[in-house]
């Protein structure tokens, strides 16, 4: 490991219990910054109610820490929608924003779009499929954006298990993540958790960076957020454990080949590789390949879009 990512594992990486709830609502007063969270949801009706009610129960009626609560909409085919609202959040679908530009199906097209329809100064992202939910996971991430005026970009990290096994979650993260920002971007090595999806970014911030529309979004944003600012205006939060639905390993295939995409553009531009995964399935007449696209759109930084200035200026 990097001298400079040593250095920087021991400034830049706390526990949620290093910043209390009271000394951020008191911070976020004084400063007068204002919070969003944004939870992105594809049929998530068993786990969004319970993390909806947490937030506003804990952080918006108990204190004042988050002022917005958005849950945007995907496409669900489920209740995912009603249940979001009943519990509490102001919900968006994903294809009421920005209506000129086709939404094009995926996470980090939702959280591109997510940036239109808050107002927040710090924008924390949670992945609605959480189960356990606690709101330590939303102040954690946060914390270090109300108290530290160097830090631009927060990570979560926690342990993820898998079925009755400690800390063998984040597959993707291991073969291929890990790899990736080790030898390519050594300096964000430091990160326990460079895949997960609770995040929290000054919006002055998120908005000048590109959104890779799937499942590349997360290393994307990482990736640039470093090039934009500098590692020392990146950190981590220890918020315990994070459990959630898991996913199958031809899923998983899928989210590596995008998340290599996405590391593969932002190494060699003008080198691009074939974006299209082949897998596959047992079926009637043995072993059937099923091809699919990987997702290699971008969306351009907020500030090339002119609704976006238009309703700032407003």
């Amino acid at each position: 490991m990097l001298e400079e990512v040593e250095r920087w594992l021991s400034r830049r990486s706390w526990s949620v219990t290093d910043r209390p709830l009271e000394r951020l609502v008191a911070a976020k007063r004084a400063s007068g910054t204002s919070v969003s969270v944004v939870l992105p949801a594809l049929d998530e009706e068993e786990t969004v109610g319970e993390i909806v009610a947490e937030i506003r129960r804990e952080l918006m009626e108990k204190t004042s820490l988050v002022d917005e609560l958005v849950v945007i909409d995907s496409g669900s085919r489920d209740r995912t929608a009603e249940v979001a609202a009943a519990a509490g959040a102001k919900v968006v679908h994903r294809d009421e924003v920005l209506p000129r530009i086709a939404p094009v199906p995926g996470k980090g097209e939702v959280l591109w779009r997510s940036l239109l329809v808050t107002s927040g100064d710090v924008v924390a992202f949670v992945d609605a499929d959480l189960k356990e939910f606690s709101a330590d996971f939303v102040s954690g991430i946060v914390g270090p954006l109300l108290t530290d005026p160097d830090v631009d970009f927060v990570k979560a990290m926690y342990d993820r298990p898998l079925g009755g096994a400690a800390g063998q979650g984040g597959r993707v993260t291991e073969l291929m993540a890990r790899p990736l920002l080790n030898m390519h971007w050594p300096q964000l090595a430091g990160f326990v958790q460079p895949l997960g999806g609770e995040y929290a970014a000054r919006r002055s911030l998120l908005e000048r960076l590109p959104f890779p529309v799937g499942y590349g979004v997360e290393l994307g944003l990482l990736v640039d957020a470093l090039h934009t600012v500098g590692l020392d205006a990146l950190a981590q939060v220890d918020v315990g454990v994070r459990k959630h639905r898991h996913q199958d390993g031809q899923a998983l295939g899928r989210m590596a080949a995008a998340i290599y995409r996405t590391a593969q553009l932002r190494l060699a531009r003008g080198h691009l590789v074939r974006p299209e995964l082949t897998q596959f399935e047992r079926g009637e007449r043995g072993f059937e390949p099923r091809t699919y696209a990987i997702d290699t759109e971008e969306r351009p930084p907020m500030t090339d879009i002119s609704e976006y200035a238009h309703r700032r200026v407003a």
